[in-house]
């Protein structure tokens, strides 16, 4: 387990992939992570807690942006403050877990096996795959950078 302090202390104990999204028509790649940790607010605990967020790039994985889902959110906060708080806990901590890690490269590694029949299928496999590894070499300041959407 790892622990980070913020405004709170929160401690990962799983990091889990609910999907992964290729869009052709308006070409990006999208995961949603979901985030089970622990809570600590005011030396009280809370109990565990899992949250989701989306990480989005382009086709060229030149842009990122971070998504709210529609419930559960990670980012929904109540304040500024804890936003800019979760967007730093996100690029300075998460990103560098092995947790993370562990799951993206596993997630790569099905990928690298799927039987894939078709030159379309080939194409987005192949693409995913580097999407999955330009996550793994996301910068903290990219995702300081980020956008923050709501999710439709």
């Amino acid at each position: 387990m790892q622990c980070k302090k913020a405004t709170r202390l929160i401690c990962v104990n799983s990091v889990k992939v609910s999907d992964i999204i290729t869009i052709e028509i308006d070409p990006y790649y999208e995961i949603i992570l979901g985030i089970e940790y622990f809570l600590l607010r005011e030396e009280k605990y809370y109990d565990s807690q899992k949250n989701y967020f989306r990480i989005r790039m382009n086709s060229e994985f030149s842009s990122i942006t971070l998504r709210e889902t529609k419930t559960k959110s990670l980012f929904a906060v109540k304040n500024e403050y804890e936003r800019d708080a979760t967007m730093e806990l996100v690029g300075e901590w998460l990103i560098k877990t092995n947790a993370f890690k562990e799951v993206i490269n596993e997630l790569i590694q099905k990928k690298k096996m799927e039987n894939v029949q078709t030159e379309e299928d080939i194409q987005i496999v192949l693409g995913t795959t580097r999407f999955l590894e330009k996550l793994l070499k996301i910068k903290t300041e990219e995702i300081l950078s980020a956008v923050v959407e709501r999710d439709n």
